[in-house]
């Protein structure tokens, strides 16, 4: 071979051993020798890897873990949290077909909600999360999906998974996003669930460096039918997000068990000062959620929020904080406040931020893995401001 080819064709080392992490395989493509293994790695997503959007072992092991961590058969990653929950529903749903869907959810999710509603006459009614009455009031015929937050953003609020899923029977989906809790407080299969999702962007990357989703399937055929329509969707993950994503995992239940630390002696403090009317943290006794929190749970979270006065107080104390920064997202090492209103929750009309449980006022505070005395004095001074 010429050095013109020689370039080119690099060839990959044999391993007589193992590595100590997941390699990076950056490839958008892989090579035969059998054309007849080539076009049958082309229609499942358990053949040979051909073609990067379709499957990659690095996305494949990230998806691994999280399916073994949940509890699942098989997971679907993604290159957001809104992607995840986008291939589940355009999957599953179609043109007049009906979803229940928890009144307190993240923006992005209601507001995709709302899109189907608009453009598909996909119905959708709401209800609380926790009285199984209010859900099997709701259905309908034609209901396809119940849709749950684990730990509702940014209310706090906790579903009865195991009560409000056993009354849907089995031509229901229910898909639960597992975002705030994360597969260490809490595993929704074992509840009921038949779809779990992620945005790995938070807790399971946990370092504010990479975007991601995941949807973990109870069952081997619903996952193959989201697997085919999300190879045409497009929603596949880049394979170094995936392994960022994989770097985060490692450290998962240690930081996870941090963040809850902090995130309990700051609500507590915050419960306790003159300026905040109330703290949505379900690890307190007063919170709605509590005594479901403490059956279904493994801990409380680490991501909440609290109400001040006002629209105008609500801004004034995101932009007095210091060390704590005011910025998108959740579950990195560091400590993040938003105001829902303006960001996460913009696409609502004050009706529906009304019944999501948010005001004006709120704040929703992402505790990171700092000292928590350093972040109650950045959180004191902002308050006295």
């Amino acid at each position: 071979m010429q050095p013109d080819t020689r370039v080119v064709h690099t060839e990959v080392p044999a391993l007589t051993s193992r590595p100590l992490s997941v390699p990076l395989y950056q490839t958008s493509g892989f090579s035969f020798d059998d054309p007849e293994a080539f076009a049958d790695g082309m229609t499942r997503p358990d053949g040979a890897f051909v073609y990067t959007r379709f499957g990659n072992p690095t996305v494949r092991a990230l998806e691994d873990a999280v399916a073994s961590l949940e509890g699942g058969t098989a997971a679907l990653a993604t290159a957001s949290g809104m992607g995840a929950i986008n291939a589940v529903l355009l999957a599953t749903l179609g043109s007049g077909d009906h979803v229940i869907a928890q009144r307190a959810l993240y923006g992005g999710t209601l507001a995709l909600l709302r899109d189907l509603e608009e453009r598909w006459g996909i119905a959708v009614t709401y209800v609380g999360g926790h009285d199984p009455d209010e859900v099997r009031a709701a259905l309908r015929p034609e209901t396809k999906v119940l849709y749950l937050e684990t730990i509702a953003n940014p209310t706090g609020h906790v579903s009865d998974l195991p009560a409000v899923s056993a009354v849907v029977g089995d031509d229901v989906l229910v898909v639960v996003d597992n975002t705030f809790a994360s597969p260490l407080l809490c595993r929704p299969i074992e509840h009921g669930a038949d779809v779990v999702v992620h945005s790995t962007t938070k807790y399971l990357g946990g370092h504010s460096d990479v975007t991601g989703g995941v949807a973990v399937f109870a069952d081997d055929a619903r996952y193959r039918a989201v697997w085919h329509h999300s190879i045409e969707l497009g929603v596949t993950p880049d394979p170094f997000a995936a392994w960022l994503t994989l770097r985060g995992l490692r450290t998962l239940a240690l930081r996870v068990r941090r963040h809850e630390e902090n995130a309990e002696v700051l609500a507590r403090r915050l419960a306790a000062h003159p300026a905040v009317r109330v703290v949505h943290w379900p690890g307190l006794d007063a919170h709605p959620s509590h005594a479901v929190a403490t059956r279904l749970l493994d801990g409380f979270g680490s991501a909440f929020s609290f109400d001040l006065a006002d629209v105008e107080a609500g801004r004034k104390f995101v932009t007095a904080v210091e060390l704590v920064r005011l910025a998108p997202s959740l579950g990195g090492t560091e400590t993040l406040v938003l105001h829902p209103a303006g960001t996460s929750h913009r696409q609502l009309s004050e009706e529906q931020l009304a019944a999501s449980g948010i005001t004006g006022g709120t704040i929703r505070l992402s505790a990171g893995i700092e000292d928590a005395d350093d972040l109650w004095h950045d959180i004191a001074q902002a308050l006295e401001r």
